[in-house]
């Protein structure tokens, strides 16, 4: 089976596993902006420098953002939940957390691609584990299952979604969460 078949097909897996939409496109579409990383340092998430797929941990991210120039094709998926008000704070965890286990199912989804030639990339700091390594000085616990965040390469995702034929923002009292995997046709 070609790549773009192996990429179709996975779409279409994303959507029968509950993504809201999911759509490929070139990666050199993908919007990247280093000041990203200051959002990060402002650590209104609470990982930074506290999960090791969060920087400053990930790595430098001028050095993050060249890898994902490396890549020919991305999908690019999202969930969207139902909140019960915008304070909803609980259903946005939730949310988040059905999100992550969509990422993992799809990672799982992959197995069929060479590793080295695939990025996986999802919201927020890793949350494979309930309290990461880094917090516990522990190494990372699931290296093969670690998933980074999208802003952590520095990815704008409110033009991810543009780029993508999606909406950032999806109605009132929903919360809206974005993931990708990049391919990687030629060999590095």
């Amino acid at each position: 089976m070609k790549e773009e078949e192996k990429i179709a097909r996975l779409r279409e897996r994303a959507l029968e596993l509950g993504a809201h939409r999911a759509e490929v496109m070139e990666a050199s579409r993908v919007s990247l902006d280093a000041s990203f990383r200051e959002l990060c340092k402002a650590n209104s998430c609470g990982n930074y420098g506290k999960n090791y797929m969060c920087p400053p941990d990930i790595g430098d991210i001028h050095s993050l953002m060249d890898e994902i120039r490396t890549y020919d094709a991305v999908l690019v998926y999202q969930t969207v939940g139902q909140l019960e008000d915008s304070y909803d704070f609980e259903g946005m965890m939730e949310a988040g957390r059905l999100h992550n286990g969509l990422a993992q199912k799809l990672r799982e989804e992959t197995q069929g691609f060479p590793k080295e030639r695939i990025l996986h990339l999802a919201a927020g700091g890793c949350r494979v584990c309930e309290t990461c390594g880094k917090r516990t000085g522990e190494p990372c616990r699931f290296p093969g299952k670690a998933i980074g965040s999208l802003e952590a390469y520095g990815i704008n995702v409110s033009l991810l979604a543009k780029e993508s034929g999606m909406k950032y923002i999806n109605g009132a009292d929903t919360v809206t969460y974005f993931g990708a995997i990049f391919f990687r046709n030629r060999q590095e």
